[in-house]
């Protein structure tokens, strides 16, 4: 017997054209040659694939996957790999593009890749995970390697996935193969401080951004939305930074409690063990779209896309906004913003800190040395913290918000890397 997974429920709005208009819109500041523009605004590489899996009833389940290319001009691409009900071939896409942007802003050597199947990986056990895993990979084997293509994890996938795809890959090629994909273990090739570092990114680059805004980051108060591998990371260290974290969410909703979560560390270890945050935490109950509209000095959208948006933006009280998410604020909910007064920082810097990390891994496992903790961690605030005053000062001079800044910086060097390169033939 074959059945077909579920279809995805498609989240509001269409985020492959929430990205092209912010790029269109940078790009018409800058004077990009509209031929260069129409590069910028496809997907080098579209890939889907229908594929089989045996379930443990001894059925066979049909999934969906998709991997996309946005642009390889400055290198190999790179980008994660997401399981989830809500995947689609646009949001790829815009995933794909925001990779692009994000690995020039911060000065890496690739281009943007994403890819993901559609499937709730908590609905399967532990064998049909993997064996969709490893059919996935045999499926993609075609587009990623070393020197092409790098893949890491997201939403739904972690270390275990990359080891069953890098492990994959090694089979099919005869030898193994660590640098095909980063977010390993750290047995197998990984690099030490990856799992932390989006979120550590976070704080480094809120810690930036309050220095320019001449606002104390000891005291602040600060929400974060989703409570997953990079909100946790970021609300504790924020917390450890001497922030007061006073509403936490998952997707279940979230708490809050104006004085504050006390110990974030053993409310992520609670929720860990227990798979939610605790119905008997301190703190009012209340919903994600609520935490977004606390009354906080700073908020970290740091589940979705497409979670700020025109419907909401007016409601939005919080001084700034540091985006732990890829595109959680629509190009209409920024104007709001803007004209409110916020002041986001946008994805493509604020998140950049897995990426960085991520780099850092592939690097260690061409050269087969690696690094301590504590020289990864150093390096990703060098790097990350640059990346910021590099955006900072075209900011200053150009105007506008923050997120056009950082485009004008990635675009410019994507814009450099095409040209340089050329036409084939």
């Amino acid at each position: 017997m074959t059945t077909t997974a579920p279809a995805a429920q498609a989240p509001a709005g269409n985020p492959w054209h929430d990205a092209r208009e912010q790029l269109d819109a940078v790009a018409g500041k800058m004077g990009i040659d509209p031929g260069m523009r129409e590069v910028l605004r496809h997907c080098k590489r579209e890939f889907t694939v229908n594929f089989p899996v045996k379930m443990d009833d001894g059925t066979v389940r049909v999934f969906t996957g998709y991997r996309v290319h946005h642009n390889e001009a400055r290198g190999p691409v790179k980008g994660g790999l997401r399981y989830s009900l809500n995947v689609s071939l646009d949001e790829v896409r815009a995933l794909a593009m925001w990779m692009t942007w994000k690995c020039a802003v911060a000065g890496l050597p690739f281009g943007g890749a994403k890819g993901g199947v559609i499937v709730d990986p908590r609905a399967l056990s532990t064998g049909e995970l993997e064996r969709m895993t490893r059919r996935f990979a045999a499926e993609i084997g075609m587009l990623i390697g070393p020197d092409a293509d790098v893949p890491a994890p997201d939403m739904g996938t972690d270390a275990q996935v990359m080891a069953w795809i890098m492990d994959t890959y090694s089979m099919m090629h005869g030898h193994s193969a660590p640098a095909v994909i980063t977010g390993k273990p750290v047995s197998i090739g990984g690099s030490t401080g990856r799992v932390e570092a989006t979120g550590r990114g976070v704080l480094f680059v809120t810690q930036e951004a309050c220095r320019a805004r001449g606002m104390a980051l000891e005291g602040a108060t600060v929400a974060v939305q989703g409570f997953g591998n990079v909100g946790a990371t970021a609300a504790k260290l924020l917390g450890e930074a001497g922030a007061k974290v006073v509403a936490v969410s998952d997707s279940e909703g979230a708490i809050y409690a104006a004085d504050g979560l006390g110990d974030i560390a053993a409310l992520v270890e609670r929720k860990r063990t227990r798979g939610l945050i605790p119905d008997g935490h301190p703190g009012t109950h209340i919903t994600n779209a609520e935490l977004l509209e606390l009354p906080v000095d700073i908020l970290v959208p740091a589940a979705l896309e497409g979670q700020i948006h025109g419907g909401n933006a007016e409601r939005i009280r919080a001084k700034m906004i540091v985006e732990g998410a890829n595109g959680p604020t629509t190009p209409e909910a920024d104007r709001i913003l803007a004209q409110n007064g916020v002041y986001v920082v946008p994805d493509i810097l604020a998140n950049a800190g897995g990426v960085i990390v991520s780099y850092f891994e592939w690097v260690q496992d061409l050269q087969s040395f690696f690094w301590e903790e504590h020289e990864v961690n150093l390096r990703l605030e060098r790097i990350i913290k640059r990346a910021f005053q590099e955006v900072a000062d075209i900011h200053a001079g150009a105007g506008g918000t923050l997120r056009e800044a950082a485009y004008m910086l990635a675009v410019r060097r994507v814009v450099e890397a095409t040209q340089s390169r050329g036409i084939f033939p």
